[in-house]
């Protein structure tokens, strides 16, 4: 699952709007970075983080989330010790 950042804060009507601006500057922040290790575009991250969103692994990967999918554990110990899949 990927969204957006959330927070929940009380006390004075200033300070929530702070606390509010620091977190749609991480927002921004965040989305600058699924831009530049997705390679999707801003609109596509901004889109996407919008609400909750589910993905598959397949999904995550097509995204640009995952680099890969690994479909089952490896029953040779020494492949697994080479990937760090075990």
């Amino acid at each position: 699952m990927v969204h957006q950042p959330s927070g929940g804060f009380q006390g004075q009507a200033t300070d929530i709007m702070l606390h509010a601006q620091e977190i749609l500057n991480l927002k921004k922040r965040l989305n600058e970075i699924y831009v530049k290790h997705t390679g999707q575009t801003y609109k596509a991250i901004e889109d996407a983080l919008e609400r909750d969103k589910f993905l598959t692994a397949e999904m995550a990967r097509d995204f640009g989330i995952v680099d890969k999918v690994i479909d089952k554990r490896s029953e040779d110990p020494a492949a697994a010790a080479k990937t760090g899949v075990t």
